[in-house]
């Protein structure tokens, strides 16, 4: 059980988003194998893949990361393209993952860019080695990495500022700020 946030404060991270047709491809693609593991299935609805989690940050700090998902979003030249094509099962962290096997320079050149915006900020992200994926079900024990049968790909158009609360049957995520990721220029036809 993580320990209660200090007053004043969210707990945060910055992700992209998909459009409700690709969660739902994508939990169609998992649902035989989430359904085979001892687990929790992570609804659909909390699909995400996670940039740069923050965690606890003070909330008058709110508008300047508002800001900061505004000035990497301008700065990407197009939507990441995301493909996902197998399943791994991540013991420690005790989670059955959807991965992208081959990552888009793009998707990592924006990871990075927001990353160091971050740390430039006075913010302290977590700093692991970067692997797009999309938790599916938690508390997974026993489980075998296999491919997809179908890949599915997302072409997630948005950075999203996001705020994580612990609930009854898990965590809740909304959406705190969102950006389109292409720049002004590439907007006017």
């Amino acid at each position: 059980m993580r320990p209660a946030e200090p007053p004043g404060a969210r707990r945060l991270f910055f992700a992209l988003l998909p459009l409700e047709a690709e969660r739902s491809a994508l939990a169609e693609a998992v649902e035989p194998a989430v359904r085979s593991v001892e687990g929790r299935a992570v609804p659909p609805g909390n699909y995400h893949v996670t940039l740069a989690f923050l965690g606890s940050v003070d909330a008058g700090r709110l508008t300047q990361l508002e800001l900061l998902c505004s000035t990497v979003a301008a700065s990407c030249a197009a939507p990441p393209p995301l493909a996902f094509t197998a399943l791994a099962h991540w013991e420690r962290s005790e989670i059955l993952a959807a991965v992208c096997t081959d990552e888009s320079p793009v998707l990592l050149e924006l990871t990075r860019a927001l990353r160091c915006a971050l740390v430039a900020a006075g913010f302290s992200p977590d700093l692991k080695p970067f692997r797009a994926h999309v938790t599916v079900a938690r508390k997974v024990r026993g489980a075998q990495p296999r491919a997809l049968a179908a890949g599915v790909r997302w072409s997630c158009a948005a950075l999203a500022l996001m705020e994580s609360r612990s609930g009854g049957r898990g965590s809740v995520y909304s959406v705190v700020e969102s950006q389109l990721l292409v720049k002004a220029e590439n907007l006017r036809g």
